[in-house]
């Protein structure tokens, strides 16, 4: 039977109008010490997100998200936090931050296999 391990993960939000508070679920990151493992998964649902804000700039917000992947994967050669190690670069993105771009706290649990924990964490908080 394949051991438990310790995993941490953040749910990605959209805060198109920060003064309201409101905002809509977009994605999930999951971090894992053992095995090295830092993804994240997301997905923009233009509808509904126009219909918390329309003059909401879809392109721009895409471009964030994609900005915030390439860090989480270390792949952002631009930005001197995508050269850190995960665990710091976690920290980094699930920082609090008043931005259109912010994520939930961030909560434990037990996994055996992060990759398959990060796609059901998505279906139930995103999806």
């Amino acid at each position: 039977m394949p051991e438990n391990i310790l995993f941490e993960y953040a749910v990605i939000r959209v805060v198109p109008r920060v003064e309201r508070e409101e905002f809509m679920n977009v994605g999930v990151i999951v971090f894992c010490k053992r095995p090295a493992f830092l993804r994240m998964r997301y997905q923009v649902n233009e509808s509904r997100l126009l219909a918390l804000d329309p003059a909401l700039d879809i392109a721009e917000l895409r471009s964030y998200l994609q900005a915030f992947e390439a860090v989480a994967l270390g792949q952002c050669s631009t930005s001197v936090i995508s050269k850190l190690d995960a665990a710091s670069r976690f920290r980094w993105l699930t920082a609090t931050r008043s931005t259109i771009l912010q994520t939930s706290r961030v909560h434990p649990g037990l996994c055996q296999l992060p990759e398959v924990t990060l796609n059901q964490l998505f279906e139930e908080l995103v999806g």
